[in-house]
Formats: structure tokens, sequence, C-alpha cells
């Protein structure tokens, strides 16, 4: 994919095709920021990803906590209800959720996106199964000396909570990134596309640019792998929670 993005437009249809570029250039990334204002739509995923990224962890996390550590009526009843909710395909719900953002005014707007990002029952999950590892008598001391739980949740959870915090993260980026069909389908005006809807509606106009949409293929992975290698000793930390014990 790198290999043919650097190519002259063309050379990738020869035969043999060839693995090297026969002489590297940059013309399909300055043809992609020039004239198919591919730097907008990265700016739009972007931030589209970072705020969604945000609001993920402080609903997710919030609510992670309390059905881990705190005790309210129907606690348990409504986890196994949210639980047994992740056997219903996403698909299912593509049209009632339309159908809901569409009568609160999100539709075609950056909301339709975020406000079904915002909690995930996968997310919640996750970290109430890593707060189940935080000892209780750390909260109840907390507590004793005059702490209020927002404090408790602020200064001793949240420390305690960051490998977990990482890895939901990367896993809420990574699906707001690559997220294609849900931002098809409820963002119509082109200027709020996101990379992928983008590069697809683009692969319509340039058919048979191939050294073109590999050079926007490579744009739309770099960047969640950059997060990933940057990231990774936390999240694999937040993945083998529970697998060692003693």
């Amino acid at each position: 994919m790198v290999s043919t993005s650097l190519m002259a437009p063309g050379e990738s249809s020869s035969f043999p095709l060839p693995l090297l570029p026969r002489s590297a250039t940059l013309h399909n990334y300055r043809e992609l920021f020039s004239h198919a204002g591919i730097g907008q739509y990265l700016l739009n995923s972007v931030l589209l990803s970072c705020a969604a990224t945000l609001l993920s962890l402080l609903f997710n996390v919030s609510a992670g906590y309390a059905f881990a550590k705190l005790r309210f009526q129907g606690r348990d009843r409504i986890f196994k209800v949210m639980l047994g909710a992740l056997v219903i395909p996403s698909q299912v719900a593509m049209l009632p959720l339309f159908l809901l953002l569409k009568y609160m005014g999100l539709v075609n707007s950056y909301g339709a996106v975020l406000v079904p990002a915002m909690a995930g029952i996968f997310g919640i999950f996750l970290v109430r199964q890593y707060a189940l590892t935080i000892p209780d008598a750390l909260l109840e001391a907390a507590r004793m000396d005059g702490a209020s739980e927002f404090q408790i949740f602020r200064i001793i959870v949240l420390p305690l909570l960051t490998p977990i915090l990482v890895t939901l993260g990367i896993f809420t980026f990574l699906g707001t990134w690559n997220d294609f069909m849900w931002p098809l389908i409820v963002l119509t005006d082109k200027d709020l596309y996101t990379l992928p809807v983008a590069l697809a509606s683009l692969s319509r106009e340039h058919v048979q640019d191939n050294e073109l949409m590999m050079a926007g293929s490579v744009l739309t992975i770099l960047p969640v792998l950059l997060l990933f290698l940057g990231l990774q000793r936390y999240y694999i930390q937040g993945l083998l929670v529970g697998s060692v014990k003693g």
C-alpha cells in the first residue's frame, strides 16, 4: 500500500506489477490535499474521534465505576439487562436510532455521530470489571477521612483506572475513526464527511487511480497506527487485567 502510494499515476497498472516505485514521488499526496480536499476530511475525523473518545470515557467510566462500587436499587438487575443487550446486532438499532436522532434534529450534524458514542455497554462492562479489582477498604478509608464520592472518584479511582482508560480510549478512537456505515447514514453534507466516507466517495470518481487511493488509505491508517504504538503498553496492561492471579 505504501509502495503503491509513492508510484507515479498509472505505474501500478503495468505488468508485471512492480514491488517498489521506479521513482518515488509524493504527487498522489499533494493531489489529495490540493484538489481532493482530503485535509478537511482528515480534520473532521480527528475532531470527531477525539470528541467521541472524551465523551465515551466520561460516561462509560462513571457508569462502570457506579456498577462496580456504588450500591443502588436494581444495580445488578440493570447490569444483567444491559449485558443481555450485547447480543442484539447494532444494525438492528440503526433505524430506530436514526428516527430518534431525526426527532431531536441532530441528523446531518456531528451530534448524530457523537450522541450514540457517548456510552456503550461494552465500555461500561470493561470499566466495571477493572473497577472491581479496587479494594473496598481503600474507598472506605477515604470516606472515613471525609472525602466526598466525587473526590474519591477523581483522586483515588481515576489514577487506578489509567490502564483501562487508555484501552477504552483506543477502542473508542479506533471505532469512531474507522466507522463508515453510521456517518454515511446520518451525514448528508459533504463538508461534514469523515475520512473513510470521503475516501469511499473519492474512489467512485477515481476508480482506476490505484496510486491515489492507496495514498488515501495510508492517510487513513497512519494516525491510528501511531496512536496504538504510542499507547500499546497501557493497552496490553488493560487487556491482561484479571488474567494473572497472586
